[in-house]
């Protein structure tokens, strides 16, 4: 799989970025880690970086939730990242010395809130490429008609008019979907289906809580919730990216791997 990232070339930024797509939990991380190691082993320096990490921190999504809808409070959609931010990154690692270090954000999912600048890691030098993970990484726009009816229980008692959907998809189509288009290559990654999101979710939730047992974590009637603010992109992603993906893996409930289609040219 790694070979197919040797050929990556340097999109707007001056660095190959490679997209990694996948619901929570599917194995995103995990795979960006081995694809790091079968790099190195071949001299090439891969950087991972996460969408998670470019959340914009609580006090801004409060006030999108104040603006815009009393949804956007809750990280995940588009319009919950700073993409201006990304772009600052990447920007900042294409133009690294060797020697020097360029700074990358970082959230705590337990805190719900970016890390202070003042603890963000220090990348050192410049990376031959970024492999770079998230959850709707690549994602294209939904058109006008497919926002209409609500997508479950939550849009439909929560934004019965639709505001909050059609602002992240607008959010989606202009700040994010520009950028889409460097990723080369897109692999994603497919689960069987959303209530393996969530079990994937509360897994997580169990391990960040074993890590710092002393911050809150949500149970499972809060993680269904969360996970709901994700479904309609989701399914999307299932549906649209499969045909454009140069990669599509198959992760199964026992976390093995499968794949769907290889990578193309």
């Amino acid at each position: 799989m790694a070979a197919g990232l040797l050929h990556a070339v340097p999109g707007r930024f001056g660095l190959p970025v490679a997209g990694i797509c996948g619901a929570q939990g599917s194995g995103k991380t995990t795979l960006a880690h081995a694809l790091e190691a079968e790099l190195a082993a071949q001299g090439v320096r891969a950087l991972t970086l996460s969408l998670d990490d470019f959340y914009l921190p609580k006090a801004e999504r409060l006030l999108l939730a104040q603006d815009v809808h009393p949804l956007c409070a809750t990280r995940g959609v588009p319009g919950t990242h700073d993409m201006a931010l990304f772009a600052e990154v990447l920007r900042g690692l294409a133009a690294a010395a060797p020697g020097t270090e360029a700074p990358v954000p970082q959230f705590s999912k337990l805190d719900d809130d970016r890390v202070p600048f003042a603890d963000w890691p220090r990348i050192s030098g410049r990376p031959d490429i970024v492999l770079f993970e998230g959850w709707c990484v690549g994602a294209s726009p939904l058109a006008a008609s497919a926002l209409e009816a609500p997508a479950n229980a939550l849009e439909a008692s929560e934004d019965a008019d639709g505001v909050w959907r059609r602002w992240w998809n607008g959010c989606l189509d202009r700040d994010y979907w520009p950028l889409w288009q460097d990723l080369a290559p897109l692999i994603l990654i497919r689960v069987p289906g959303l209530e393996s999101v969530v079990q994937s979710r509360l897994v997580q939730e169990a391990g960040l809580a074993a890590a710092e047992p002393l911050k809150p974590r949500m149970d499972e009637a809060a993680v269904r919730r969360f996970v709901a603010h994700y479904e309609r992109l989701t399914r999307h992603i299932w549906a649209e990216m499969p045909a454009r993906a140069h990669l599509v893996l198959d992760r199964d409930d026992g976390f093995s791997f499968s794949i769907a289609a290889p990578i193309s040219n």
